[in-house]
């Protein structure tokens, strides 16, 4: 039987941290890096202004890989102050389809407000209108092993 990893055989703590800038998104961005979801994973509450996705995270910033190989962690990765949502290449009604996030990045426009566009692989995009950068993301699952067994790899 194999057991689950945990944050103590890392020692590091569960990521929970909040972006209100571009350069605190840039590190978001990289921590999210490679995250899948089920596209059934995504929640937007109109009156709450607030879009949600529950991903599953490979640790970037875990040390800890050559001792007890690639983990992933659930994560949520929440926008507040959402006005509008616009997508590419994402079709909602096909319930089995997983994504998978590129990057995450801020355009500003007036006084604070701007878009965030999640880049999706495959040539989609989730684009949030907000009224302002409010963005956090917290680990709210213990580590598990990859599936893969290996980090994510961009070579051509």
């Amino acid at each position: 039987m194999t057991q689950d990893a945990s944050f103590d055989d890392g020692r590091e703590a569960p990521i929970n941290l909040g972006a209100f800038d571009e350069e605190d998104l840039k590190i978001v961005s990289s921590l999210v890096q490679d995250a899948v979801f089920p596209i059934t994973e995504m929640s937007w509450r109109n009156s709450e202004r607030r879009f949600a996705i529950l991903l599953n995270r490979f640790r970037w910033e875990d040390d800890g890989q050559q001792r007890h190989g690639a983990e992933r962690v659930q994560s949520l990765l929440v926008v507040d102050n959402v006005l509008k949502i616009a997508s590419q290449g994402v079709d909602r009604q096909e319930k089995d389809m997983v994504l998978s996030i590129l990057s995450v990045e801020f355009t500003p426009s007036d006084e604070g407000a701007g878009q965030i566009e999640l880049t999706l692989a495959g040539d989609g995009a989730i684009r949030l209108e907000v009224e302002a950068l409010e963005l956090t993301l917290k680990d709210v699952t213990r580590p598990y092993r990859a599936p893969s067994g290996k980090a994510p790899s961009h070579d051509a």
